[in-house]
């Protein structure tokens, strides 16, 4: 809702200016609504095709457990089958399956929905970064599902290694494909978290100092993150998963310095390093 204000003295009108856009509660309320419709009825049309080609997607997520099983019988000669157990299983399997498909396939529509939402709080001058944070986002969350996908199998030759000699590993389908569901998901957001951080430079909620000051603790917090968000708790995915985070972090800090620079932030008094008994400048 744009309001206009009048000067004292006048009977002219003139608008305000084109960034003070305002929008009451119930508009917020209702740009929520939309947004989470769109998102859900894109991430129920990514189900259904999830559904439909449950097989071809299923024979790829298995493939790191055949193609890792294969290989440790060759040179460890381990044993390992996968099983499945219950007569709902089958059915509830592939509704899990459709349904994190569906996630993935639609990631860059919802991802760009959040954007969206936030997008009516921003100057114009940085909503010109709308179409870079839809080009960037999508791929990114796709990328870290790659590269979840592929970091896999090392992790799954690890803990099936472990398998003692004359004893055969049954390992449950459904419990496998949560895990590598779980990591892949994990690995999608992870790579989402410093486009996020830019985001919230953009709306002035952190500047680069702050993340600066920060970083030894951001990236002590992201290697801790890592060893609890992936579920396979081996020292390879972890590292595989915090060493681009750290990277994308750092990026994600060059881009909020240089946005700062632009916005004429980059320099000035930071308030927050006095201490509340210490005289400031002023």
């Amino acid at each position: 809702m744009v309001t206009l204000n009048r000067r004292q003295g006048g009977g002219k009108s003139e608008p305000p200016p084109a960034d003070d856009a305002r929008m009451s509660l119930t508009e917020h309320l209702r740009e929520l609504r939309w947004r989470l419709l769109i998102s859900v009825i894109v991430i129920v049309i990514g189900f259904v095709v999830g559904f439909v080609y449950y097989e071809e997607i299923s024979r790829v997520l298995t493939d790191p457990y055949t193609s890792t099983v294969r290989r440790l019988a060759r040179e460890q000669g381990v044993k390992s089958e996968a099983i499945v157990a219950g007569v709902a299983t089958p059915f509830l399997l592939q509704m899990k399956v459709a349904l994190v498909s569906g996630i993935v396939l639609a990631s860059p529509v919802w991802l760009y929905q959040i954007w969206a939402f936030i997008m009516p709080g921003l100057h114009r001058t940085e909503r010109k970064w709308t179409m870079l944070f839809a080009a960037i986002a999508g791929p990114l969350f796709l990328a870290g599902v790659a590269l979840g996908y592929y970091v896999l199998p090392k992790g799954l030759a690890v803990l099936i290694g472990f398998t003692p000699d004359q004893v055969t590993n049954l390992v449950d389908l459904n419990g496998y494909l949560s895990f590598i569901l779980r990591i892949l998901l994990v690995f999608g957001i992870s790579f989402e978290i410093p486009l996020f951080v830019v985001l919230l430079n953009l709306a002035g909620v952190v500047r680069a100092r702050h993340l600066s000051r920060w970083r030894s603790w951001i990236v002590f917090g992201t290697f801790i993150f890592a060893a609890v968000a992936t579920p396979s708790t081996d020292p390879i995915t972890m590292l595989m998963l915090a060493t681009p985070m750290t990277i994308l972090f750092l990026i994600s800090e060059q881009i909020a310095r240089f946005v700062d620079r632009r916005r004429g932030l980059a320099g000035g008094t930071d308030y927050a390093d006095y201490d509340d008994d210490e005289a400031s400048p002023i």
